[in-house]
């Protein structure tokens, strides 16, 4: 990239003021960047006069009136067509005529003026909708700036619409947001510098572009993918992990079974989501500037020196974000309290503690588990796990030097290197910076990098393990509306229509201004949605889990903008909690939860705060053999609700940060394929007393933030299942399995449970209505069989010796799932569909489900992919539900999901393979079972398919193409 071109958009930056006309400050910065016309709309500036000269299809809309109110001015500054396009990429004299909204294949740029001193991004991406509807069919760039002179430049093009190709939609509005005009972050500028038509043209001229309007459309949309940066930050995040687990040390021994790459995984995570709580304002930002730390630590040693973690990192997480502001303070070095993981250590370390003190009291308390400190509290005396070592006692077991956060390729350098936003994008809003989703790409890769089955693949190569956000979202809208259409519609014959329009409540880009809801089925879906639960049994970093939260809230955002169903749900549900358990909630405890329900929606009525916290308490769990990913899964639903909070001033108040639940027993780390014996059954009325019990109090630790009564509840966790113990082996319970019971400490973030069981774990008895996820495929006979022989005798009908584990993810799900109604979406290997090892599973779901949907996705679905995949949507029990299928392989246009023409319909028949037949070759299928002609008499053309477990294929030649038919 030209380097010259950083001063020139700098120095354009820094005149845009609140005493710069707005077409001026505008203008001057577009010049800078390269794009000038004179083709231009003379317009006042006024926005009644904007409104006006341009006005929308629908008049008087929500999205109207909220443009009028906020914004100060607005005008069209200048069009660009091919002409300007073209004489630029020749260096040519600028020849413009006249302005013509009629051009549609021209970028129209803009300029407004807002009132407030910032904004969240959906505002300004609904602000950009409301004037690229009105400009029409040209994409838009327009300039925002804001009260306090922060600068938001957002892009927008109308592309076909997935669902209607007969209609234009707007697409995603992509934003790089608030550019602080004196200071702008590096990331910004860089964004900024490769949007310069200068090097847009450079990226058409190298990929042998046509240097046009569609050519600058592509190399626009290019510059502004996140995937791009989101690929570039994992190499680099990468090289830093492999280089921190060379040169970092953490404690080892029997006692501690975590590898090195595991501690450096969770401090990643920790910082990170400290990063993004700073983008907040919640956290000091001179904590992580080393000339202003450097001075307060004692004989501070970037090269060889390591007390930056000790003294500031892990003071900022133990003892700041998760104990409570007015009990914070530095330990007594006492026997007492060395093991009191809330006080600061260290201060033997500290040139002032009183001046880092000072920098640590401007967080607010966070708890929520991510900043526990994982060394057990169990006496010295005892052993116990020393994993953090936040002890002045035993620090030199822990050591990660200085030169790994500070030096030019450490991590805080790395970080400052790009742009975070703590909001998800959404196929509709991208800001181009580093967001949750992304990082959770990051993740999925290093767990993939810590994982023995993905180890060797995983560090070689770059690419993806992540499933892509497009299926993603198809799979949740899918299965979602799936499961909630008999809310709405309890007569079959109105499934679809229930579905068509539950996909339109999830769909991002539907304006939802025709509510196809009446006030009836507005309750009733919000009192489905709060009755609903999902489970990931294999959750990773949690991509499916929060496509559903993001879906739900959407949903009851559209459904029930003011919370008031929303509330009145949640208050039922507590009271029918608490009648479940009524010989041991008392009325105050009732009272108690009951009025947090009412505060809550009190002090978040208009943000989806609400929605999501209880959406997490009753409808979203995982399930993950590795600890880590549990963490990290809880770090993503961590962000999405520290995201809805606006701080204050007031530490009394915690900042006005009301502080994070627990998800422990949301997140679990477990064996998801093996239960316990007499799984569900529990043999006496004493054993259920006890497990309610257990239940009740994980339910009150959920929203417990005091230390104290965190401790409490851990430890009445651990008598009630001692007791519930004795009591199933008194019944004659195995006492191994009674073991497992009693031995099973949700709270140890250091353990995973050789078993899992649903109603033990997260009290839920009755089945989940959606099963959703992408599970693992590993090979039973890999490694000599080891997987094989873990699950042969574990009662799985699906089990082959030489199947995959993802075929006893199929068969667990499905019994996860309740009974005649629960839904199952999982996207797979597809060998199962016609390899000799997938005639069980063939069979399982022929005899016992009914297949919804199928798609056969090739192996484009994830990056380095070595497999092909498919979607496979079913729902419990046999419904006579038609079967949607369709081979994307086979298919011209490659768009996902294919267009409703296009698919065909898939027939299920025992243990016969599976594949996904268009209309027309199910015709010829059809008559050839109907007349019976043999294969010879056919006009086809035999050949051998795959030997492998494949039968015979052959292709049927048609005047117009060749269609695959499995026999």
């Amino acid at each position: 990239m030209n380097p010259d071109v950083y001063p020139i958009i700098s120095a354009a930056l820094a005149d845009v003021s609140g005493g710069t006309d707005s077409r001026d400050a505008a203008t001057g910065l577009l010049a800078a960047m390269g794009y000038r016309s004179d083709r231009r709309l003379n317009m006042s500036g006024e926005v009644d006069d904007f409104l006006t000269r341009l006005p929308a299809p629908n008049l008087d809309t929500q999205s109207e009136r909220d443009f009028r109110r906020e914004a100060r001015s607005a005008r069209v500054l200048f069009q660009l067509t091919n002409a300007e396009i073209a004489q630029s990429a020749q260096r040519g004299l600028f020849d413009s005529g006249a302005f013509d909204k009629s051009d549609v294949r021209s970028f129209m740029f803009a300029a407004v003026d807002l009132r407030r001193e910032r904004y969240a991004r959906g505002r300004y991406a609904a602000f950009t909708r409301e004037i690229n509807k009105r400009i029409g069919l040209a994409p838009v760039v327009v300039l925002f700036r804001t009260a306090s002179d922060l600068i938001t430049l957002a892009f927008a093009h109308r592309r076909q619409s997935r669902t209607n190709p007969s209609r234009q939609v707007i697409g995603s509005v992509s934003l790089i947001r608030e550019i602080v005009p004196g200071n702008p972050h590096r990331a910004h500028l860089d964004i900024l510098a490769e949007l310069s038509l200068d090097e847009r043209l450079k990226w058409m001229q190298a990929r042998g572009k046509s240097e046009n309007f569609d050519g600058l459309l592509e190399a626009w949309l290019a510059a502004l993918d996140t995937e791009e940066l989101n690929k570039q930050f994992y190499k680099d995040l990468f090289a830093w992990f492999q280089r921190a687990v060379q040169e970092a040390r953490f404690p080892t021994g029997e006692s501690v079974s975590l590898e090195s790459e595991e501690h450096v995984i969770r401090l990643i995570t920790r910082l990170l989501f400290v990063w993004f709580v700073k983008e907040k304002g919640l956290v000091d930002e001179g904590l992580f500037i080393e000339e202003r730390v450097a001075p307060l630590l004692r004989g501070y040693d970037r090269a060889r020196g390591d007390s930056y973690y000790r003294a500031v990192l892990q003071n900022l997480f133990f003892a700041t974000l998760n104990t409570e502001i007015a009990k914070r303070g530095f330990s007594a070095e006492s026997n007492a309290t060395h093991r009191d993981f809330s006080k600061r250590r260290y201060q033997n370390q500290m040139n002032d503690p009183d001046a880092l003190a000072k920098m640590f009291a401007r967080t607010p308390f966070i708890n929520g588990g991510l900043f526990d400190c994982l060394d057990s509290f169990d006496g010295q005396g005892r052993g116990g796990y020393r994993v953090d070592c936040f002890s002045d006692v035993h620090w030199k077991k822990t050591s990660v030097p200085n030169r790994l956060f500070f030096d030019k390729d450490g991590l805080i350098p790395l970080f400052e290197r790009y742009k975070f936003t703590v909001e998800e994008n959404t196929p509709t809003e991208t800001e181009v910076a580093l967001d949750p989703e992304l990082l959770g790409k990051a993740f999925e890769n290093l767990l993939a990098a810590n994982t023995p089955e993905t180890r060797d693949s995983a560090r070689k190569q770059t690419g993806s393990y992540y499933t892509p956000r497009p299926v993603v979202d198809y799979m949740v809208d899918e299965a979602l509306a799936a499961a909630l259409a008999r809310a709405l519609s309890p007569d079959p014959q109105d499934a679809e229509s229930a579905r068509a329009r539950l996909r339109r409540l999830f769909d991002y880009e539907d304006a939802f201004e025709d509510d196809p809801f009446s006030q009836d089925e507005r309750r009733a879906a919000v009192r489905a949605v709060s009755r609903l639960r999902v489970l990931d049994p294999a959750v990773g970093s949690g991509a499916f889990p929060m496509g559903v939260l993001h879906k739900l809230t959407l949903a009851l955002r559209r459904l029930d903008p003011d919370n008031a169903l929303w509330q009145d749900e949640q208050k039922a549900i507590a009271r029918n909690r608490a009648a479940a358990a009524f010989d041991t909630a008392d009325q105050a405890e009732r009272n108690a939860e009951l009025q947090e329900i009412s505060d809550t929606f009190e002090r978040y009525r208009d943000s989806d705060f609400g929605r999501k916290l209880y959406l997490i308490q009753n409808s979203v769990f995982g399930v993950d053999i590795q600890q880590i990913a549990a963490q990290i899964a809880k770090l993503r639903f961590f962000i999405s609700l520290a995201i809805e909070q606006e701080a204050n001033a007031d530490p009394s108040d915690n900042y006005g940060v009301k502080p994070l639940p627990n998800l422990e027993t949301r997140f679990v780390a477990a064996n998801t394929l093996i239960g316990l014996e007499g799984q569900g059954v529990l043999p006496s009325n004493e054993a259920e007393r006890l497990r309610r019990a257990i239940h009740e109090n994980r339910e009150r630790y959920f929203h417990a933030t005091e230390r104290p009564r965190k401790i409490a509840l851990r430890q009445e966790d651990a008598k009630l299942r001692e007791t519930l113990a004795a009591e199933l082996v008194k019944m004659g319970f195995p006492r191994a399995q009674a073991d497992h019971v009693s031995a099973w400490d949700p709270y140890d973030q250091n353990a995973s449970s050789e078993w899992f069981d649903p109603e033990y774990m997260f009290g839920v008895a009755d089945g989940f209505d959606v099963v959703i996820g992408n599970p693992p495929y590993i090979q039973l006979q890999r490694d000599g069989g080891k997987l094989g022989r873990l699950y042969q005798d574990k009662g799985f009908q699906t089990y082959a010796r030489t199947g995959d584990i993802y075929q006893l993810f199929y068969e667990k799900g499905c019994g996860l799932l309740a009974r005649e109604s629960g839904i199952l979406s999982y996207i797979t290997s597809n060998s199962w569909m016609r390899a000799e090892y997938g005639k069980k599973t063939r069979r399982y779901f022929s005899e016992s489900h009914a297949p919804l949907q199928l798609i056969e996705m090739g192996k484009d679905v994830f990056e380095n992919a070595i497999v092909d995949t498919n979607i496979l949507i079913l729902r419990q029990g046999k419904s006579g539900e038609p079967c949607a299928a369709v081979d994307m392989d086979r298919l011209a246009d490659k768009t996902f999901p294919p267009s409703e023409n296009l698919w065909g319909e898939l027939r299920t028949d025992g243990e016969k393979p599976w594949s996904a037949l268009s209309s027309g070759e199910r015709s010829i299928m059809d008559k050839m079972e109907s007349v019976g002609t043999p294969l010879k008499d056919w006009d086809v053309s035999i050949y051998r398919g795959v030997t492998s477990g494949l039968n015979d294929a052959f292709v049927i030649d048609d005047a117009t193409k060749q269609a695959l038919i499995l026999e």
